[in-house]
């Protein structure tokens, strides 16, 4: 005989009955009846994976009169589940579920989820958000918290009890979701992945902003034979020829080495090209001419998946195809001033852009540094990013790094930070970037064992590299190898 379980709501929580004596697993099908807080389970199936079965169940919830928040959960079943949960972010500006992700965790074990974050849409649009300030604080952290509540009570209803240990693992707008995971819900997981996290959203947005302008003016695009030349330069002078910078603070490198000398019009680049070049490197100033956010970094300008997909399109009539452009327009026309006309190419970029984006940043930003109490929960927090990401700028992670140490003194205990040589937005690129984040996070969490030096692999050769955590840098040894050691920057 089967068993059904009724799920009773309390708040913004979900309360299970308790669970018998002894509890036989409830099946796949049952869990369609399950009665959850403003959310309704859809469907519930059972799908095959690698090597074994999963209960794969779709919730919809709204928590309010305008939210519907689409949500997926894999519980592997039987002793395929390894009494752990998973949940993943998501992307860009989201808008459907990442499944992908959802059943590659389940077949490592883990009940795993994710959600839509709140509204239909491809990732690049967001146009949803126009009027609807529920949907926005849906994407920001609600969407999150519905989801693991959702995911919890249903893996308790499945099995008899919730998983032992809980996890988050994201990158990009999922990195950022991390980080809000750590900071508004300090509870909710033990232990978390923050991949290139888009925590300083409106900042960053800012500063793409400032780059299209720069590229925008005459005679200033950068195309892919300028791009080679950037990345040539910058190797050269920093990598020592090499396929990547293996030490990127200590590169001070200026494409002003490459501007044209009289009488000469190929090989090199146009004072506007110069500057764009900077405006890339530099970031939007600020006061004293100082930047107000990390900006790019050289050496992987004119690599597939690079400075072209993310900030110059394949032309300069398909600049508005680059994914950093169409996500920084949107995200300025709807979530910062509701204005579809708005027009990111002659706004002004000076304090009052700082003023206009505060009501934003409290919602969708992941800023605050103080994170005691996750780390008196007992969390641990991995924090990673490819110094040659062209999406969102590698020095916020440092930057989000110090300003946790000044807030919190020592974070050793908790945290680490991995700045990945040579590695693009989360993935490929120059250098080996692989790395199993979630496996490094669960022998810290179960077996005290804190990440040290770690070892990244490529995908497509046997290539590895040594990573080191932040601020070392791995050096060659001398006798054939790598080892940590402190950056050469200067200043």
């Amino acid at each position: 005989m089967t068993m059904k379980r009724l799920l009773l709501a309390a708040g913004a929580g979900l309360a299970l009955a308790a669970p018998a004596a002894a509890h036989a697993e409830m099946t796949c099908a049952d869990l369609k009846a399950t009665k959850l807080a403003h959310a309704e389970v859809t469907s519930a199936t059972v799908e095959t994976l690698a090597s074994s079965q999963a209960c794969r169940v779709l919730v919809t919830s709204r928590p309010t009169t305008d939210s519907d928040i689409r949500i997926e959960v894999m519980i592997p079943m039987g002793a395929a589940w390894n009494g752990k949960y998973a949940q993943v972010g998501n992307g860009g500006l989201a808008g459907s579920i990442p499944s992908a992700a959802i059943k590659a965790r389940a077949e490592q074990g883990y009940a795993s989820a994710g959600t839509d974050d709140g509204h239909i849409g491809n990732g690049r649009t967001a146009i949803w958000a126009l009027g609807h300030p529920e949907k926005i604080k849906d994407f920001g952290t609600r969407s999150l918290k519905e989801t693991t509540d959702t995911a919890k009570a249903l893996i308790a209803a499945q099995k008899g009890a919730g998983p032992k240990l809980s996890y988050f693992v994201g990158c990009s707008a999922g990195g950022r979701e991390a980080l809000m995971e750590a900071q508004r819900f300090p509870n909710d997981f033990d232990g978390i992945v923050a991949g290139a996290p888009a925590n300083y959203n409106t900042l960053s947005t800012g500063g793409r902003a400032y780059i299209q302008q720069a590229l925008a003016r005459p005679g200033a695009y950068l195309d892919l034979a300028a791009l080679e030349l950037l990345q040539t330069a910058a190797l050269k002078q920093c990598a020592a020829g090499g396929a990547f910078i293996r030490d990127q603070e200590a590169c001070r490198f200026d494409p002003g080495a490459l501007q044209c000398k009289a009488g000469k019009a190929s090989g090199c680049l146009t004072a506007p090209q110069v500057a764009a070049a900077r405006a890339l490197y530099n970031g939007r100033p600020g006061p004293g001419g100082h930047s107000t956010f990390p900006a790019y970094t050289p050496g992987g300008e004119a690599l597939r998946g690079g400075f072209q997909a993310w900030n110059t399109g394949e032309s300069q009539a398909s600049i508005v195809e680059a994914a950093g452009y169409s996500i920084s327009n949107q995200f300025l026309k709807y979530f910062v001033y509701g204005d579809p006309s708005f027009d990111f190419l002659t706004m002004d970029l000076g304090p009052k852009y700082d003023r206009d984006r505060m009501k934003t940043s409290a919602v969708l930003d992941a800023v605050n540094p103080d994170l005691t109490r996750f780390k008196k929960h007992g969390g641990k927090l991995i924090q990673y990013h490819g110094w040659n990401d062209p999406a969102i700028p590698p020095g916020g992670s440092p930057r989000y790094a110090a300003e946790m140490g000044a807030a919190m003194g020592d974070t050793s205990g908790f945290y680490r930070l991995y700045m990945v040589p040579g590695m693009l937005h989360c993935q490929g690129g120059a250098g080996p970037g692989k790395v199993e984040w979630l496996d490094i996070l669960d022998r810290w969490v179960t077996a005290g064992e804190p990440p040290k030096t770690l070892v990244a692999k490529s995908d497509k050769s046997p290539e590895t590299q040594l990573l080191c955590p932040y601020p070392a840098v791995a050096h060659a040894d001398g006798k054939g190898g790598w080892a940590c050691g402190p950056s050469k920057r200067k200043g």
